[in-house]
C-alpha cells in the first residue's frame, strides 16, 4: 500500500493504540505496582519512537522514491508532540502535583530531567510551525532549518532515556543507533544529491 492517504488512518490508529492500552490498563488496574511510573515510561518511549519515525520519513522518500510518504511526516511529528505532552503532564500532575518550585529544582539539579525538558521545549516550535500556513510564512528554507531541531530533540530524548535507566542502557542505545543511522543516511543522500547537481552543472557548461 503506497498511497499515504490510505495509510493515514491506519497510522493514526496505530499511534493511538499505546494510549488506548494505557487507558485500559488504568481501568483494569493492571499497570503494575507503580502505575504512574508505567505511564511516564510508556509515554516517554513512544515520544521517542514517533520522533524517530518522523525523522525516517525523508530518508525513506529519498531512498525509495515514494514521495507520498511525506504526507505522513506531519502527523507522526504531531503524535510525537502529543505523547511528549502527555509525558510532561504525567510528571507535572501525577508525579509532582503541580509543585512548580520542586520541578524547577529538578530541571536544574537532575540532568536527565534537564535533557528531557529541553527536548520538549524544542518540540514546541516544531509543532507550532507544522501547518501549511506556517511553512508559507516562514519560507521553505527557513522552515527546513528550524525543523532540523527535531534531530537535536531526538538526541536529547535519547540522552534523557539513557540517564534515566542508569543500569540497562540497551534500549536507549538502540534508539541512539537508529538516530545516528538516520542522520548518516540523510548526510550521505544530501552529499550525493549535491555531487549530482555539480556534475550536471559542469556538463551543461561543457
Amino acid at each position: 500500500m503506497r498511497d499515504a492517504r490510505l495509510l493515514k488512518p491506519i497510522v493514526a490508529a496505530a499511534a493511538l493504540a499505546p494510549l488506548a492500552y494505557l487507558a485500559l490498563g488504568a481501568w483494569r488496574g493492571s499497570l503494575g505496582a507503580n502505575p504512574i511510573e508505567a505511564v511516564t515510561r510508556s509515554t516517554g518511549v513512544w515520544t521517542l519512537r514517533l520522533l524517530i519515525l518522523t525523522l525516517a520519513v525523508t530518508p525513506l522518500r529519498r531512498l525509495t522514491g515514494w514521495n507520498d510518504v511525506i504526507r505522513l511526516r506531519r502527523m507522526l511529528g504531531l503524535f510525537a508532540f502529543f505523547y511528549g505532552s502527555l509525558h510532561l503532564l504525567t510528571y507535572v500532575w501525577l508525579d509532582q502535583f503541580f509543585d512548580w518550585q520542586a520541578m524547577a529544582k529538578d530541571v536544574v539539579k537532575r540532568p536527565f530531567i534537564t535533557a528531557g525538558f529541553s527536548a520538549f521545549v524544542l518540540l514546541v516550535p516544531l509543532a507550532a510551525t507544522s501547518t501549511a500556513g506556517m511553512i508559507r510564512r516562514l519560507g521553505g528554507r527557513a522552515w527546513r532549518r528550524l525543523h532540523r531541531l527535531a534531530y537535536v530533540a531526538a538526541a536529547l530524548g535519547v540522552v534523557h532515556y539513557w540517564w534515566l535507566v542508569k543500569l540497562d542502557t540497551r534500549p536507549p542505545l538502540r534508539y541512539g543507533v537508529l538516530l545516528a543511522a538516520l542522520l548518516l543516511v540523510r548526510l550521505l543522500v544530501s552529499a550525493w544529491e549535491q555531487a549530482s547537481k555539480a556534475g550536471r552543472s559542469r556538463s551543461d557548461r561543457a
